[in-house]
């Protein structure tokens, strides 16, 4: 499966269309609540532990989004958008979604 953040592939045609693909994953925000709560003490470093979760949610959300495509036939997706939101009582829990438009290139 060919995913990428362009509205086409380069050296392919788009063949057909077969409409927009979502993956959506929610997981549960207290880490980012201390991470936001907690930034001064990370001055100047990197957290790898909400990196961590970050990068799990949105590999998940980008797999979820590629099994939909290849359920409606497609063996790309284009003009893929990632996006964050903090959902749920008081913050409690981050969505991450992944959307495209699932397609079949030659």
């Amino acid at each position: 499966m060919i995913v990428t953040t362009t509205p086409s592939v380069e050296g392919r045609a788009i063949r057909d269309y077969r409409g927009i693909v979502i993956g959506e994953v929610i997981v549960g925000a207290n880490l980012f609540r201390d991470l936001f709560a907690s930034i001064t003490d990370i001055v100047g470093g990197r957290s790898g532990k909400y990196e961590n979760v970050l990068k799990r949610a949105r590999d998940e959300a980008l797999a979820e989004m590629e099994a939909e495509a290849a359920k409606v036939g497609a063996n790309a997706v284009v003009g893929v958008d990632l996006d964050y939101e903090v959902v749920g009582d008081k913050g409690s829990m981050l969505m991450v979604s992944a959307s495209g438009t699932a397609v079949i290139v030659e």
